[in-house]
């Protein structure tokens, strides 16, 4: 599997490697479904964290790598808790919402400890990462946003695209330069889905009004 990791082509003074287009490229297709709320997100998702686990490995990012690991196991949760949410909703659909007050304290309070342990360990152990608060950030970043999409929570948006703000220098400063644009690409593709699901959650907030007429 040494291909992967082979310089598929440069650009602008960039080396591309085939891990990092291929695995970022399945990861935006992956974003696309779940925007749709189509179930296939999942899989893709799983997929596209095998392929980076190469990347990530190549350029020495053990943050990266342990997240991609992370993306693996929440990927299956995930298939399994949209697969079950879609056959219990009338419609067949995948039902979203917005976080309570109570949840969004636990996503806050859970993001804030998992980047100081995470952080901690990257310090205590530098041959994990070379920028370690950084990577503890994205991988607890991304650990909490998968949590909120397997939830159906509007919220999951909003962690994406915190996690982009980062993961973009950082990519682009590990020398993983598809990966740094491709993320370019997510924070367009979040602020749309997240207009999607917001109005979603809210049409499905709205009251329905006795004695309407059909």
């Amino acid at each position: 599997m040494n291909w992967l990791n082979a310089e598929a082509f440069a650009v602008l003074g960039q080396h591309i490697i085939w891990s990092d287009l291929i695995g970022n490229t399945l990861g935006l297709a992956a974003l696309a479904l779940g925007w749709l709320r189509n179930v296939w997100t999942w899989p893709l998702q799983l997929l596209s964290g095998l392929v980076l686990i190469a990347a990530n490995i190549a350029v020495q990012q053990g943050g990266g790598v342990g997240k991609q690991l992370v993306v693996i196991a929440v990927a299956v949760w995930g298939w399994r808790a949209w697969t079950l949410g879609r056959k219990a909703s009338a419609d067949g659909t995948v039902q979203v919402r917005f976080a309570t007050a109570r949840e969004r304290l636990v996503l806050v309070a859970g993001a804030a400890a998992g980047t100081l342990a995470v952080g901690g360990l990257f310090t205590a152990f530098p041959s994990l990462s070379w920028s370690p608060w950084a990577d503890a950030y994205i991988f607890v970043g991304t650990l909490v946003a998968m949590y909120a999409q397997a939830k159906g929570m509007v919220e999951f948006w909003f962690a994406w695209l915190l996690v982009d703000l980062v993961g973009v220098p950082l990519n682009f400063a590990s020398g993983l330069a598809f990966s740094g644009l491709i993320y370019l690409v997510y924070g367009a593709l979040v602020l749309w889905g997240m207009r999607d699901w917001w109005l979603r959650s809210r049409a499905a907030q709205r009251p329905t009004l006795e004695g309407t007429p059909a």
